[in-house]
């Protein structure tokens, strides 16, 4: 795995092609991970693709996020939107350094809703979403124009964090931004389940 630039402005990892050719995935950690959090997740779900895995700047009691949270389920908005923009930003000159093509973001809880963040604001930066456990992070005054973006969003029935309108508005927000949006609700919690990972897998490969 190639060493860290620091002049890209997050620790983060990178894995380099190793199969056909296929969009680099940027992988988004949930609260606590950091870099190295999802990266055997995706290599399960894209064999062979590039991997960038950039590690959340906040603290919330020592765990990673991308973002600061005032409770469960009620962000920052402010910092949100700092946040979103050093993300896009980071993800510009990954691409530059490693070469890459416009990322697929695959994000989990925190990460996903950053994902869903950089889609609803800096749409030029992603070729796609897989949001896992993801929630609407804000409504923007205007919407993007993402017409024909690839998204995937997986939910859990029995998931105690996400509430269940605020994913649908997720849903709704990103369809009528024009977002080409697959919506897969799964029997399992807040945490990933195996269908999880097979249903991003199989969308992966028919879809991007």
């Amino acid at each position: 795995m190639a060493t860290p630039r620091p002049d890209l402005g997050f620790v983060h990892r990178f894995v380099p092609a190793s199969g056909p050719a296929r969009p680099p995935l940027l992988l988004l950690h949930g609260t606590g991970g950091d870099e190295n959090d999802l990266l055997s997740l995706g290599a399960q779900i894209a064999s062979g693709a590039p991997l960038l895995s950039p590690r959340g700047k906040v603290l919330e009691s020592g765990m990673p996020r991308f973002f600061r949270r005032l409770a469960e389920g009620v962000f920052d908005l402010e910092d949100l939107k700092t946040r979103t923009s050093e993300l896009a930003e980071f993800v510009t000159h990954a691409r530059d350094v490693y070469g890459l093509q416009k990322p697929i973001a695959v994000g989990f809880s925190n990460g996903a809703n950053i994902a869903a963040s950089l889609l609803l604001t800096y749409p030029e930066t992603l070729a796609g979403a897989v949001l896992m456990r993801a929630m609407t992070p804000f409504e923007p005054p205007k919407l993007p124009d993402l017409s024909g973006i690839p998204i995937l969003m997986l939910s859990g029935t029995a998931d105690p964090i996400v509430p269940a309108q605020s994913r649908e508005r997720l849903a709704q927000l990103l369809s009528e931004a024009g977002a080409d949006v697959t919506q897969k609700i799964v029997p399992a919690g807040h945490g990933l389940s195996p269908q999880d990972l097979a249903t991003a897998a199989r969308w992966l490969a028919e879809r991007v």
